[in-house]
């Protein structure tokens, strides 16, 4: 087994759609950043690539390239299971926090689940979101931002016995 944790941080700024988890949720304000600035996808993509011992987002999708501008991060995502895969793990759980002031997000929540899950070619059961606010502190309280933490544990794909 082997366990990665990360967290993301994204400013909310106008004229940008607010995507997480894969989901586009309607509110006035979106996430700022290279690609669609998914923060929730983005620590669980780094969570990953912890678990994996190899190096960090930046790493591997430079903001620096023209090729990640407005990318949707599952597309990451699913480039990180790749290399998940061909090193033999899949996933045993993750678990991450979304923290956002507003909107509310318990009715986005599943559909959050089930985005990661396909992705990640696992049950939505082995992937748990969750919301919390600021509760008017910081810059997430203030609506500033959002940030999201995630923890996953890989475990060795086993072979079938058919």
């Amino acid at each position: 087994m082997r366990i990665g944790q990360a967290t993301d941080i994204h400013k909310l700024v106008e004229n940008r759609p607010l995507i997480l988890g894969g989901v586009e949720i309607s509110f006035e304000k979106g996430l700022l950043g290279h690609s669609d600035a998914d923060v929730l996808t983005h620590a669980v993509t780094e969570s990953i690539i912890g678990a994996l011992g190899r190096g960090d987002l930046g790493s591997h999708f430079p903001d620096t390239d023209p090729a990640y501008e407005g990318i949707s991060s599952l597309i990451l995502l699913e480039r990180i299971w790749e290399m998940m895969d061909e090193m033999g793990y899949q996933v045993g759980n993750i678990d991450a926090t979304v923290m956002i002031e507003r909107p509310k997000l318990a009715p986005y929540k599943k559909q959050m689940e089930e985005n990661l899950a396909a992705v990640l070619r696992c049950d939505p059961e082995r992937i748990n979101v969750k919301a919390t606010r600021g509760e008017g502190l910081g810059f997430v309280g203030r609506g500033e931002g959002v940030q999201a933490f995630s923890v996953c544990l890989l475990e060795e794909k086993r072979e079938s016995k058919a």
